[in-house]
């Protein structure tokens, strides 16, 4: 380790990383914090059994960039893969996202103009201004996809009924008159051969690397380390709280080794009634479709922030937003400071926005 650094990066997730190869292919000294025991942030990897188990939940590289999947591809090698979830509900198995094989289980039928024709009508329950989402969801899709698939897993992600939330958290829920089962629209889809980590760890190979260190806990120490610093984390934490804190969703993972070579079928299934207290269950062989007489799976359990002190889904609410643009003002009048990533900048983003937000912020500072 140096005295000094021309940057600081606090988190070695996947915006840091980028942020710390650019700068190092430039010549640029750089110190990368993290507060975890691991490099790669949320979308870690850990090889158990010749399986990659996805940590913090499932992570499916999707892009139309070219610019983007050319870059992670001279990173680290990507296998194809094409994210194909299912819904169950109460047993009952439909294709994601909304399409044809959907409609067709749930209404017994085969045709395209049949499948509008019910969603049409359907729709036609919702009068008025919408108020919240369940209004907003029947208006996009009609009852019955609603209360199926939509409804029970959306509570459950959110902690609160769909009468109380926002409209605007679903502006949109695709629906295709096709028996296409590809959830994304994106031109280039695929999973790291060798696994996130590898990924990370490779952005990461030029840059000084400390772990198990709380940026927060000794800001004043690390930011004279450096002429400048582009901190990842929570911005309220940056602040300590001074306007109060930011809230989050979180997530609980049980993770569970079982001595057979299949369990699901698929990597990721959805559990969309209310009952049933996890959304997913991530298969992660199906990732890569990695080939051992084991498998495991992982349960995923939305929770309030408060019981992990794991933030990963910004509740971005009028009353949230409006408090994250003080905090994000008073970043802006400190000098040397820089921001980037889903937490600072308070807004969820697909990994290969992060890399462009991330390429974006390394170009600013040549």
């Amino acid at each position: 380790m140096k005295d000094h650094y021309d940057f600081l990066i606090v988190g070695a997730g996947l915006f840091g990383a980028v942020c710390a190869h650019e700068l190092a292919k430039e010549g640029k000294s750089v110190l990368v914090l993290d507060k975890r025991n691991h490099i790669g942030g949320n979308i870690y990897t850990e090889k158990v059994d010749g399986i990659d188990i996805h940590r913090y939940g499932a992570h499916i590289f999707h892009t139309s960039n070219k610019a983007i999947w050319d870059y992670v591809n001279g990173i680290t090698p990507f296998l194809p893969f094409i994210n194909s979830p299912v819904a169950n509900y109460k047993g009952e198995i439909y294709s994601m996202p909304f399409n044809m094989h959907t409609f067709s289980k749930m209404w017994n039928i085969s045709m395209p103009d049949e499948a509008e024709r019910i969603i049409e009508e359907q729709r036609k329950e919702i009068k008025g201004e919408i108020e919240n989402l369940e209004q907003q969801a029947i208006s996009l899709v009609g009852r019955d996809i609603y209360e199926r698939l939509v409804k029970g897993y959306t509570e459950k992600q959110w902690g609160r009924s769909c009468s109380e939330l926002p409209a605007d958290i679903i502006k949109r829920l695709p629906v295709r008159l096709t028996y296409d089962n590809n959830y994304f629209n994106d031109r280039y889809q695929g999973i790291p051969e060798e696994g996130y980590t590898a990924l990370a760890e490779k952005l990461l190979k030029d840059a000084d690397v400390i772990l198990n260190e709380d940026f927060n806990k000794d800001r004043k120490r690390w930011r004279a380390m450096a002429d400048k610093t582009i901190y990842t984390g929570c911005l309220d934490e940056f602040y300590d709280c001074c306007y109060g804190p930011l809230s989050y969703r979180s997530e609980k993972f049980e993770t569970e080794k079982l001595e057979k070579e299949n369990y699901q079928g698929v990597a990721v299934m959805n559990f969309t009634d209310r009952e049933t207290p996890y959304t997913r269950i991530i298969e992660h062989k199906h990732f890569t479709k990695a080939k051992s007489p084991v498998t495991y799976i992982s349960r995923e359990y939305p929770v309030d922030y408060t019981e992990t002190g794991e933030p990963y889904y910004p509740i971005n609410d009028e009353k949230n937003n409006a408090l994250y643009e003080r905090y994000r003002i008073l970043a802006e009048k400190d000098e040397g400071l820089l921001l980037g990533g889903r937490l600072a900048m308070y807004k969820y983003l697909d990994m290969d926005k992060t890399i462009e937000k991330a390429l974006a912020l390394v170009q600013m500072c040549r």
